[in-house]
């Protein structure tokens, strides 16, 4: 035997039927306080402040790349010399 039930409700009505809690309003506030912290960060990201401060670090982390670089080849040809 086959039963078949067809509920027509919504979403508000089978959360009430089932005793769920509503939390509309907790994800309410929490993307408020999301969207609020987020445009906070936007503003600190202004990008003349962002390359001032990943410029250097990453032109001297290049500048180190480079001389190890140059070391390791330095390095390989002393060796093939050497043989």
């Amino acid at each position: 035997m086959k039963i078949t039930v067809d509920v027509d409700c919504t979403p508000e009505e089978a959360r009430a039927f089932l005793g769920l809690p509503d939390v509309r309003p907790m994800q309410e506030a929490l993307m408020k306080q999301i969207q609020e912290q987020m445009t906070a960060s936007l503003h600190a990201m202004e990008p003349e402040v962002m390359l001032k401060t990943w410029l250097p670090a990453g032109v001297q982390g290049m500048e180190q790349l480079q001389k190890m670089f140059w070391a390791q080849f330095a390095g390989g040809t002393r060796k093939e010399r050497k043989e």
